[in-house]
């Protein structure tokens, strides 16, 4: 093909080539870990005020399915008198995402189950929970509803399944510029089947707010600390151990993570 009479031979030769993209790998693999003044999972305590350490593994593909593990230690099954001996939580989970188009939209489907290993006391229901769940974003702004296959963590406030439960989460991680400073938000809806009334009522709403910091660059690149504050209107009657201890209390979390 000749050139455009409007650029000469010579012009082409000497003009660059533009740098390529750097290609997408096809499979990726990360690693988290994180510690954690306390667990807060949905707005309740999951270690009774004792810090917790978490950690998990990754893979995604190019095509934009995903598998996962994490795990973290609890202490609320044997607070509650559910477990004799458990002391750990270990979830798996997997599911796809992808971007909405050319826009600023993803979404995300996928399934999550989350396993108790110990041995329950008598008479008490498997505290394992299978989740379905869809998730829309949009930049920093995302909400997720997720759907409960099983008893909700064995959860049965007036003696009936509680399958069929869901929760809202409506989060937001707003960014300050380059400086790796994000403002953090969240807003959460739990609906328990067969719930119970009063004192026995599982269902709540729960909130948190707080900022993190992102490591940017150096050795530590890719740190992340941050502190948020978790309150609900949990009835405390349910959610009160055998030890007294408020899991549903209003509190204040501190923790640093991260990701490799």
């Amino acid at each position: 093909m000749q050139p455009p009479r409007f650029l000469s031979t010579a012009a082409l030769a000497q003009t660059p080539a533009a740098p390529a993209a750097p290609a997408t790998p096809e499979h990726t693999v990360t690693a988290n870990v994180g510690v954690f003044s306390e667990y807060i999972f949905r707005g309740i305590s999951q270690t009774a005020g004792k810090p917790a350490v978490q950690g998990g593994f990754d893979y995604a593909h190019a095509s934009g399915f995903y598998l996962g593990t994490w795990a973290s230690n609890v202490s609320w099954l044997e607070d509650f008198g559910a477990y004799n001996r458990s002391s750990l939580e270990w979830d798996f989970y997997g599911g796809y995402k992808s971007t909405i188009g050319d826009s600023d939209f993803t979404y995300d489907v996928g399934t999550l189950y989350y396993y108790y290993p110990g041995s329950r006391n008598p008479g008490v229901v498997n505290a394992d929970t299978w989740e379905i769940y869809g998730g829309i974003g949009w930049k920093w702004a995302s909400a997720k509803f997720s759907y409960n296959l099983k008893d909700y963590f064995g959860a049965r406030p007036t003696g009936a399944k509680t399958d069929g439960t869901w929760y809202l989460d409506l989060a937001a991680a707003y960014p300050l510029g380059e400086s790796g400073v994000s403002l953090i938000a969240h807003y959460g809806i739990l609906d328990v089947d067969n719930d119970g009334s009063g004192s026995t009522k599982a269902s709540y709403e729960d909130w948190k707010l707080g900022a993190s910091y992102t490591v940017p660059e150096g050795v530590l690149k890719g740190l992340e600390v941050g502190a948020y504050y978790s309150g609900n209107n949990a009835e405390s009657g349910f959610y009160t151990d055998l030890t007294g201890y408020d899991t549903a209390k209003d509190r204040g979390v501190i923790y640093v993570k991260k990701t490799f």
